[in-house]
């Protein structure tokens, strides 16, 4: 896919206020780890996550989103009366009916005039929408989108640490949980325009390929537990192989269809998992490292979020410019995987 006129014309993150600490998950699983002989700073060690964020229990999705929407609404010039499209992209929903957007929607007072709709599909939803939101700005369809998410983990970190306490399991029984003790909270917007109303500093979306590889589709599985609980259950092993060997065939074809190399991207910006993922990503596509910007290491896996949550604190810490070609490199359970290129709107 090639996109000519859509421009990223605006992003916004939130972190949730209550950092909680791989150490501090540890000490609560005390008793399980005692009891299997696990070595504390085990949870730290492997992944590289020292903390993440949560809000309270009662923070619902559609509040975290229009948190992240106000925040690009209130620095961009574009009025909100002229938003086409609005797509909430998160896994965690308000609830099954109506759609997650209808209250984002309500709670930013958005106009009558513009469509809604929610997108999920695991991690990768946000890299979706834009997807999306980009065909129909190309098109000529809308002029701009506005793409929100929020996620809080909170239930199935507590769920996950109950489970863990309460069921007698041995160290194979526990692995697929430990997936869980990896996932944060937080929030992302972004502004998608078509690039003759894009203002201030801005990022050309070239386009991308999309690659998916259904035989994974049972190696990640989640589901609600009740009106307020969610379990999920990981073969993290399965997964990251399968993962990497999707991104290969994937990274293959998008820099046929750029015409990039390995080392035309200046940034990458990769859905952040955690240390051993980020290292078997990059080694096996033959990628540098250091071009790599991370955020893991203080927000943990944030689902869909974690891809634009990363892209906008690298523009914010300088590591994307105008000047940078940046790789966007998504993927989610399912598997699914979209790899999209952007560079600065001249």
């Amino acid at each position: 896919m090639r996109f000519s006129c859509v421009a990223i014309n605006g992003s916004a993150v939130v972190v949730p206020p209550v950092p909680v600490s791989s150490a501090f998950i540890e000490e609560r699983l005390s008793p399980m780890y005692q009891r299997l002989r696990l070595p504390e700073g085990r949870l730290e060690l492997m992944t590289g996550i020292r903390e993440r964020h949560f809000w309270d229990f009662d923070i619902l999705p559609s509040q975290a989103s229009a948190e992240a929407g106000e925040k690009v609404l209130q620095a961009s010039p574009v009025d909100k009366s002229e938003i086409d499209l609005l797509i909430h992209c998160g896994v965690c929903r308000d609830r099954m009916e109506p759609a997650t957007a209808a209250y984002v929607h309500g709670l930013l007072e958005m106009p009558a005039s513009c469509q809604i709709l929610d997108i999920s599909n695991a991690c990768l939803g946000f890299a979706n929408a834009m997807v999306l939101a980009g065909g129909l700005i190309e098109s000529g369809q809308i002029r701009h989108a506005l793409l929100v998410s929020g996620e809080n983990g909170k239930h199935l970190l507590e769920n996950t640490i109950r489970t863990l306490l309460e069921k007698d399991l041995s160290r194979n029984a526990v692995k697929p949980y430990f997936a869980n003790l990896t996932i944060g909270a937080g929030a992302a917007a972004m502004l998608l325009s078509r690039d003759d109303l894009a203002s201030g500093p801005a990022w050309r979306l070239l386009g991308g390929v999309a690659r998916t590889d259904s035989l994974a589709n049972k190696l990640c599985q989640g589901d609600s537990t009740g009106s307020d609980g969610f379990e999920m259950q990981t073969d993290a092993e399965a997964l990251l192989d399968a993962g990497i060997a999707l991104a290969q065939s994937t990274w293959t074809s998008f820099g046929e269809e750029l015409g990039w190399d390995r080392g035309t991207p200046g940034c990458f910006v990769s859905h952040q998992v955690g240390r051993t993922h980020q290292r078997r990503l990059f080694d096996s596509l033959g990628l540098d490292r250091e071009k790599d910007f991370t955020t893991f290491e203080y927000m943990g896996n944030v689902g869909s979020v974690s891809l634009p949550f990363t892209f906008h604190q690298a523009i914010v810490a300088g590591r994307i410019t105008p000047a940078t070609r940046t790789a966007l490199l998504g993927i989610g359970s399912g598997l699914s995987s979209v790899m999209l290129g952007v560079e600065g709107l001249a």
